[in-house]
């Protein structure tokens, strides 16, 4: 009756989940049904599981979403994330126009922009592209998936996303963690992806297929669409409703001026997590009073954090007098992070109630009794987890949270370096994330005025089928050499 009752409350978060009722309500109410399969006491499980589990993770992570949005909001209200999409559309043009997309796409997230902020900034610019080439429309949100949502978010090195700052406070990581492994794996999602990108276009053209009819929707349209913004807020970390507040400049600025915010990102995160956190002395951390913690679990946190503080201050010493409404700017940025990571939380406190049941020593034995070692077993859970929860955030959480301290012995006792999981939790995270029901697929959809059954192909090739791919790839390196 346990394992019933799991199978319960997860089909039911999933089912009205997709139907766009709030996570916020499913999330405990599936937390209890599954607890009620097991004749264990509901109340206990909600204040002292379910909420423990979901305020640990906002402590945790909350700073992060804050700071990641605001970042978003303040690079698209400045119309720095335009110009760097202008700057491409210039220097590649219309002969190359997926290519200036997909690295678009590429640039603005790697830097730290939030993924919502680059799929309204980079769809108008794929549509002026896309419509004087004669691509179909069809082609562009696999395209945008591919610079957005693939090789930036999980596999390279150093990536300021969400989802590659979660391993770390499990395994004592930075977010460089296996850095070749990294760019191998980056390598190949963007090169399969542009090559089925190229082949579907080359295809198009000798059908006679042009760009076809259609709009892309606006902030405004989908900002009053309550159906779509809680499908979206549990799967990435900005709030699709704040898109529309706030209020963007009426001039744009220079490439260099609009770039610097994001070597920043990049820069910043480097030294402090090679060179400045690892020489500190940080025993204090140790204390009761702090947490009674190790420097690996939180420095690189830290480094993430403060590289987007430095971002958000250069953002804003850059372009202080191009802002019309700081205020109303800086409101919908903080106010986009609320929802998202409490839909997360609360998608993470399920998962805790669920681990905490008897029944799932069942589901543990099986994950951890899948053969090829920790790494497959690891992957499949990631894999599974974000599958069914459409997060790849919420997905990785919950795994790591019911099974990630399993594989950090299991990896000792054979000399693995947690790096190595930590790299395959994340590209695992973010490859059957991108099922129809995620919401950041059916935003994206929305936004390039696109439908599934015109696009979703093309988004299963580069944005699941690419990864996989990649992380077979580091899986077979990682256990032939380890990483690196």
């Amino acid at each position: 009756m346990g394992l019933l009752g799991i199978l319960a409350g997860l089909g039911l978060l999933i089912w009205l989940a997709f139907r766009g009722w709030s996570v916020l309500l499913l999330a405990p109410i599936a937390a209890i049904v599954a607890a009620f399969f097991s004749s264990e006491p509901l109340l206990a499980h909600w204040t002292q599981t379910f909420m423990r589990s979901a305020s640990g993770f906002l402590a945790q992570f909350f700073p992060l979403f804050l700071l990641g949005a605001l970042f978003g909001k303040l690079m698209e209200d400045t119309g720095s994330v335009s110009a760097i999409a202008d700057y491409m559309t210039e220097k590649l043009g219309t002969k190359r126009a997926i290519l200036a997309v997909v690295l678009g796409g590429a640039v603005v997230t790697y830097g730290g922009v939030s993924l919502f902020v680059a799929f309204f900034v980079i769809a108008p610019m794929a549509q002026d592209l896309f419509r004087v080439a004669s691509i179909p429309r069809r082609l562009m949100p696999a395209a945008i998936m591919l610079g957005t949502s693939t090789f930036t978010m999980s596999a390279m090195p150093g990536t300021p996303s969400i989802q590659n700052t979660i391993p770390m406070p499990f395994f004592g990581t930075t977010p460089f963690a296996a850095p070749g492994l990294g760019v191998i794996a980056s390598a190949i999602m963007l090169g399969f992806g542009l090559w089925w990108l190229a082949r579907e276009e080359a295809a198009a053209h000798a059908r006679g297929e042009g760009f076809g009819d259609g709009a892309t929707r606006t902030a405004g349209d989908l900002a009053s669409d309550e159906t779509l913004r809680e499908r979206a807020t549990a799967s990435h970390e900005f709030d699709p409703a704040e898109i529309a507040h706030g209020e963007i400049a009426k001039t744009r600025p220079s490439f260099a001026v609009a770039a610097a915010p994001i070597v920043v990102v990049i820069l910043v995160n480097v030294v402090l997590s090679l060179i400045v956190l690892p020489r500190l002395d940080l025993s204090f951390l140790a204390k009761p009073e702090w947490g009674g913690v190790s420097p690996a679990a939180v420095t690189g946190v830290w480094s993430v954090l403060t590289a987007l503080t430095l971002a958000i201050l250069t953002v804003l010493a850059l372009n202080w007098r191009r802002i019309p409404n700081l205020r109303a700017t800086m409101d919908a940025g903080v106010n986009a992070s609320a929802l998202p990571a409490i839909s997360v939380a609360s998608l993470v406190g399920f998962g805790a109630v669920v681990a905490a049941l008897p029944a799932f020593s069942v589901v543990r034995d099986a994950v951890l009794g899948i053969g090829g070692g920790p790494l497959v077993s690891l992957a499949v859970a990631t894999n599974t987890l974000a599958a069914l929860t459409g997060s790849a955030s919420g997905g990785l959480t919950i795994a790591l949270d019911a099974l990630g301290a399993t594989y950090l012995q299991r990896a000792a006792q054979i000399g693995m370096d947690p790096a190595l999981l930590h790299r395959v939790a994340v590209i695992g995270s973010g490859t059957l994330d991108s099922l129809p029901h995620n919401g950041a697929v059916v935003t994206l959809l929305s936004v390039c005025g696109s439908s599934h059954g015109a696009s979703y192909k093309d988004i299963f090739m580069v944005g699941i089928l690419g990864a996989i791919i990649a992380l077979v790839v580091v899986i077979v390196l990682g256990s032939l050499v380890g990483s690196f």
